[in-house]
């Protein structure tokens, strides 16, 4: 990216409102989590023969005078400076105020809190409207269509809820996202060129008598390691006062290592910061260089308050300075999501990332904490971004996110997939989506190649489900009254296809602007043998639905059916990932009553 072009970029942040004049930024001091054993463990020593030096050693930062170190364990004896003169005496302090006073005029709680405990506020956490999507009758919208969504954070941040004995905010239950967080083994495709296959099934529901469970499988091909372009990668880490926790930053630092040890030397990584301010780190580095990059994250503590807009204005510009056509230029965002300096506002943010997006950046955002998680935020983000949204809750989700399923987010396949389903109304006299509340597009919007839909990376699948009311089935839509304003009750056109609907699957490849398509047919008659992924994937969306109190649920389907049904498909499970689900199934039996304005 040539020299003209960062500053056109910089002046349209300008415009925005995001890059506001700073003063140079310092490398802020290193985290102590640098030197834990495991995930990217560095030495001072190390860093220093690199150029990077850190700005303490291990041993120190620690609280003398025989107390307990932060990091555990009794404080070594060091030496200590000379004290300075004692100051001079202090004013007599003024008389007590009157009893209820210091009520009357106490400031509201701050974010500050006690030495070593992360300086967040409590109950703070903000998620998009997720208001479960509702019955439509095929006579009056025969055709649903919606953005497909990879991402599973929803997934994880359930789990640290459930972990944490608190029944889950009704908007932070996107079941899709809990549904595709587990791998369907659907059949692959053969090739690049066209880079889905797609599967259906057709079975009665769990939990409703007289209806059907349509499920809709789309698996995407798995680049080989030839195929795999180079990555461009900036890591833009939220260093505030809100990451200093070991949930937060220290966990994204050993997250970052988890993806160093992923890059090749044609790959490159720069290291981007804010907080106050923003800075850099190290610019673009080669993946041969890895101690040179865990040293440089190494350098990351937190402090201060949250510049994140002018820290993204920073990011692209190590993002631009790396830029290639032939690469995968992609933001890494880690946060909490609380910006509360310079702009704030999302919409203003989110045109941003959009526009940065049309010229072949893409952003993806992992989340980390709790308190003052704000998941509306990085969704809005990431959506914009054309990148995947996830939380991490804990280190295994790390390696899960930032191990072999890393090329999942790394390397796209396909751009602005979007599917949209058609039900035949001599066979299906209702239907709703279950999930992808925040993904819905209009009808219109699936031929149009102007409107954004999500991306999906090397080997990802995407999976939905419908549940459908047959014709002659116990309807949820009451008749109308006038005999004018009711549906059609023939038959009509399509009643001897031996079709429930017709899916179609939009998609463009990567750097193409016109899309293509795909198209099957589901057939009406149901699935004699219901696959594991069916039954399993039906398990998952109970859970989710019955977290959320949806109307749709029967009551009696309750937390005992789910596990009968979760332990009726687990199947194969290599890394305990289904059986860790049902072990959150029964927890989530005993979750005190939701605590909801």
């Amino acid at each position: 990216m040539v020299v003209s072009t960062l500053k056109r970029g910089l002046a349209v942040a300008v415009g925005l409102g995001l890059a506001l004049p700073t003063g140079a930024a310092t490398q802020p001091v290193q985290s102590r989590t640098a030197y834990a054993p495991g995930d990217g463990a560095v030495s001072r020593a190390a860093c220093a023969a690199v150029g990077i030096p850190l700005r303490s050693a291990p041993t120190e930062n620690i609280v003398v005078s025989g107390a307990r170190s932060r990091w555990g364990g009794s404080a070594p004896p060091v030496a200590m400076p000379t004290p300075p003169p004692p100051p001079p005496p202090m004013a007599p302090p003024p008389p007590p105020p009157p009893v209820g006073a210091y009520l009357a005029t106490a400031p509201a709680l701050s974010n500050s809190t006690v030495p070593g405990q992360p300086s967040v506020a409590t109950d703070t956490e903000r998620y998009p409207d997720a208001t479960p999507n509702p019955v439509r009758r095929v006579a009056d919208e025969p055709v649903s269509t919606f953005s497909i969504d990879v991402d599973t954070a929803a997934y994880a941040n359930v789990r640290r809820f459930i972990s944490d004995g608190v029944t889950p905010p009704r908007d932070a239950v996107r079941v899709e996202e809990m549904i595709n967080y587990f791998d369907y083994a659907y059949a692959r495709p053969a090739s690049a060129a066209e880079p889905f296959a797609v599967e259906t099934v057709v079975t009665d529901s769990p939990w409703s008598v007289g209806r059907q469970i349509v499920h809709i499988g789309l698996q995407g091909y798995e680049l080989p390691e030839s195929e795999r372009r180079p990555l461009n990668l900036t890591f833009l880490v939220d260093v505030s006062g809100s990451m200093d926790s070991p949930d937060k930053l220290e966990l994204a630092q050993q997250a970052m290592n988890l993806i160093i040890d992923r890059l090749r030397p044609e790959d490159q990584v720069a290291v981007t910061y804010y907080a106050s301010t923003e800075g850099t780190a190290i610019g673009p580095t080669s993946g041969a260089e890895k101690l040179k990059l865990r040293c440089a994250v190494a350098t990351l503590s937190a402090s201060g308050a949250t510049a994140g807009a002018r820290g993204m204005v920073n990011a692209y510009e190590q993002a631009e300075a790396a830029f290639g056509e032939d690469k995968v230029n992609r933001i890494l965002m880690f946060t909490d999501g609380d910006f509360n300096v310079g702009v704030t506002d999302d919409r203003r943010i989110e045109d941003y990332v959009a526009d940065k997006r049309e010229t072949g950046i893409y952003l993806s955002v992992y989340g980390f904490g709790r308190g003052n998680y704000q998941d509306e935020r990085m969704q809005t983000i990431a959506q914009a971004g054309n990148g995947t949204a996830a939380y991490v809750d804990d280190l295994n989700e790390a390696r899960r996110l930032f191990g072999p399923a890393f090329d999942r987010g790394a390397f796209p396949i396909a751009d602005d997939v979007k599917i949209q389903v058609e039900f035949n109304p001599a066979v299906v006299s209702e239907y709703r989506l279950i999930g992808y509340e925040t993904r819905l597009l209009n009808e219109e919007d699936f031929d149009n190649d102007a409107v954004d839909a999500g991306e999906v990376g090397s080997g990802a699948s995407v999976t939905a489900l419908y549940e459908v009311t047959p014709v002659g089935g116990p309807s949820q839509i009451r008749d109308r009254r006038y005999e004018g304003n009711r549906p059609e009750t023939t038959a009509g056109a399509g009643a001897g296809s031996g079709e429930l609907g017709f899916v179609q699957v939009r998609y463009k490849l990567p750097g193409e602007d016109t899309s293509r398509l795909m198209q099957t047919a589901v057939s009406a008659q149901a699935t004699a043998r219901v696959p594991e992924s069916t039954r399993w994937a039906m398990a998952v969306a109970a859970f989710g639905q019955r977290l959320r109190a949806d109307p749709w649920m029967s009551a009696d389907f309750d937390e005992a059916a789910i596990l009968n049904l979760a332990q009726g498909a687990r199947g194969e499970d290599p890394y305990g990932e289904r059986a860790a689900f049902v072990q959150m199934v029964r927890a989530a039996a005993s979750l005190p009553p939701r605590r909801e304005p």
